[in-house]
C-alpha cells in the first residue's frame, strides 16, 4: 500500500518564519490543475531552474523536485522515498476544494499532502521549494520542511531534522548515510543501521554546548553556517564564495556517506563542481566496507575495500 501522507511541519523559530515569508510566487498552480506520469508530467518555477513533477524511477514513476537545467536531471526531493514505484495511470490533482492528492484511473485516491485547511493555490518556487498557499497566500504546505538529501539556499536543516543519503546518484530510496542536526546543537554524520549516537557517528562539528534550536543555513552566495537560537552565527563551514558567473549551490549528503555543497553556473551548460567538503577521507563513514572489512583510498574516485577473513 502506498502512504503518501507529508506532514506540515511546522517550527516557531524565526529563521521558518523569515524563508516562508522571503519567498515569492514563480509559478502559480490553480486548483483543478493536474499532472501525469505520461502527459503534462511536472509544473517549473518561473525561470525554469526547477520543476516538481513525475520522474522515471525503476519500472514506474517517482514525484520529486529536480534541477532541470543541468544535462541529467539533479533531484532534489523525492517524496515517500521508500514506496513503491508509481503506476502509469496515476493523476496527481490540486483538487477543486484544496487538496493535493493522487488519483489512480479506477478512482481511489490518497491525499499527497496534509494541511490544515483548504490550500487556494499551488507554486513552484524559483528557490527549488514547492509550496501551498492559503487564500491569504499564506505557505501553508512546503517541500523545505520535509528534506530528503539535499538542501537548497534559503533552506534550513532545524533542530531534530536530518538528511539521508540516497542509495545511488540514480537510485533515491534511502541510502546508508544521515547528516543530522540534534537538538544539542550538534551537527554530525553517522550510518542509518545505528542509533545517532557517539558509537556510531564518524564526524561532527563539536558544537554540542550551543543548546536547543541550532539550525544548519545555506545562503544564497554558498556561505554554510550553523546558527543558535538567538541568530548568532556558532559555526562557519564555508565562507560565501565568489564565483564566475551566476552559480546556485546545493548541500547534499552523497551515497559514499560525506556531505559536499555543490555549484552549478548557471550562465554556461557545465556540470556540478564541489564547492567545499569537510573531509576528503572517502573512507571515513563508517560501515562503508562492511562488517570486519577495511578500507583504503586508491585514488580521488576509487576505493580499496578488504575483509579480515
Amino acid at each position: 500500500m502506498f502512504l503518501f501522507l507529508l506532514l506540515l511541519l511546522s517550527s516557531p523559530s524565526s529563521i521558518f518564519s523569515r524563508t516562508a515569508t522571503a519567498q515569492q510566487i514563480n509559478s502559480n498552480v490553480s486548483l483543478g490543475s493536474f499532472l501525469t506520469p505520461t502527459n503534462n508530467s511536472y509544473w517549473p518555477s518561473h525561470s525554469g531552474h526547477f520543476a516538481f513533477g513525475f520522474y522515471p524511477n525503476g519500472e514506474g514513476f517517482a514525484i520529486g523536485i529536480w534541477f532541470a537545467k543541468s544535462q541529467q536531471k539533479t533531484i532534489t526531493w523525492t517524496a515517500n522515498r521508500d514506496d513503491p514505484p508509481l503506476p502509469r495511470d496515476v493523476t496527481l490533482i490540486l483538487s477543486s476544494d484544496g487538496r493535493l492528492i493522487l488519483q489512480w484511473e479506477y478512482g481511489q485516491q490518497i491525499p499527497f499532502a496534509n494541511t490544515s485547511q483548504p490550500a487556494s493555490s499551488a507554486s513552484m518556487l524559483d528557490s527549488g521549494n514547492f509550496v501551498l498557499y492559503d487564500s491569504d497566500s499564506r505557505i501553508i504546505w512546503q517541500t523545505f520542511r520535509a528534506p530528503t538529501d539535499t538542501i537548497l539556499p534559503g533552506q534550513s536543516l532545524l533542530a531534530g531534522e536530518e538528511l539521508v543519503s540516497s542509495i545511488s546518484n540514480t537510485n533515491h530510496t534511502t541510502g546508508r548515510f544521515r547528516l543530522k542536526m540534534h537538538r544539542d546543537g550538534d551537527l554530525a554524520m553517522y550510518p542509518t543501521q545505528y542509533a545517532a549516537g557517539d558509537d556510531s557517528l564518524y564526524w561532527n562539528t563539536a558544537t554540542h554546548p550551543a543548546g536547543g534550536n541550532v539550525s544548519l543555513n545555506l545562503d544564497t552566495d554558498g556561505k554554510l553556517y550553523l546558527l543558535n537560537a538567538r541568530g548568532f552565527n556558532i559555526r562557519t563551514l564555508n565562507d560565501g564564495q565568489t564565483v564566475f558567473g551566476n552559480p546556485i549551490y546545493r548541500l547534499t549528503i552523497d551515497p559514499d556517506g560525506l556531505f559536499r555543497l555543490y555549484s552549478y553556473n548557471l550562465d554556461q551548460n557545465g556540470t556540478w563542481l564541489v564547492a567545499y567538503q569537510d573531509n576528503e577521507n572517502k573512507c571515513l563513514p563508517k560501515g562503508l566496507c562492511g562488517l570486519n572489512s577495511y578500507c583504503i583510498p586508491l585514488d580521488q574516485d576509487k576505493l580499496y575495500l578488504s575483509s579480515w577473513f
